[in-house]
């Protein structure tokens, strides 16, 4: 039988999603652990993509194969008795016929989240990038309509990618700014079929240079011609949080749509 299971992670602490062949710490790792003592047997676990070292996740989706007794929405009650605080099955399910969790997703979105404050601030550093200089928003906003629609992004996929294409579509870009006296916080959401290495942190880099002043010509050219030199600095993995995955039909009663 097949189960889907909607995860939530804080990744300040694992090496990725992926499994490692050198033993460090991964949520695959992690959750096939937990998956292996509640089946009896090896039990591999996948998921709607990886994260990388450091990335966060509000609903990362996944399935495995088992038999067990324990009805399904119950099995994560028994994931989380197996796994650290940091890591847990919020939702579990019987998959719906034929439902692949990598395949079968439409979108995917992510959040990015940074903040501009005079000194760095500790309850923001596991969860956001601190910003040296305050970008504004109108200029960000105005950038992020010529990453919407499909385009090669080449230039946005760090090198290490195993992507047999680097054609992706971007549905919608949003961003938004909440100040609290000296205190900004910037949060980018990015909708897409799919991304590739790298992209959601090298798209925020790019729209905070240009909402410091940086102009629109470099990125125009390096979306035309894939230059990645023309980018600026790809923002720290801790801001990144991987927020929703929709496979166009409900998964969970009340959890992740």
């Amino acid at each position: 039988m097949r189960y889907v299971l909607c995860v939530q992670y804080d990744g300040t602490d694992f090496s990725g999603y992926q499994r490692q062949e050198r033993g460090e710490r991964t949520v695959q790792g992690e959750l096939e652990r937990a998956a292996s003592a509640i089946f009896g047997c090896e039990t591999r676990v996948a998921a709607s993509g990886r994260t990388d070292a450091g990335v966060h996740a509000r609903a990362q989706i996944c399935h495995l194969d088992g038999e067990t007794s324990i009805p399904a929405e119950r099995l994560c009650l028994c994931f989380n008795r197996e796994l650290a605080p940091d890591l847990r099955v919020i939702a579990s399910a019987a998959a719906p016929e034929g439902f692949d969790c990598t395949r079968g997703a439409k979108r995917k979105t992510y959040v990015y989240s940074a903040y501009y404050a005079p000194t760095e601030l500790p309850l923001f550093s596991r969860y956001a990038a601190r910003l040296q200089e305050c970008p504004g928003i109108s200029p960000m906003q105005a950038a992020a309509r010529l990453f919407e629609g499909e385009h090669d992004f080449r230039a946005f996929c760090a090198s290490g990618s195993s992507a047999k294409t680097t054609v992706r579509t971007i549905y919608r870009i949003e961003i938004s700014e909440i100040r609290r006296g000296t205190l900004s916080i910037f949060r980018i959401y990015v909708t897409g079929n799919g991304f590739l290495y790298k992209m959601v942190r090298s798209i925020a880099g790019e729209l905070f240079a240009i909402g410091c002043g940086k102009p629109l010509a470099p990125l125009e050219a390096a979306l035309a011609h894939g230059d990645r030199a023309l980018l600026a600095k790809t923002m720290p993995a801790a801001g990144l949080l991987l927020d929703r995955v929709d496979y166009g039909i409900p998964l969970f009663a009340g959890v992740n749509g």
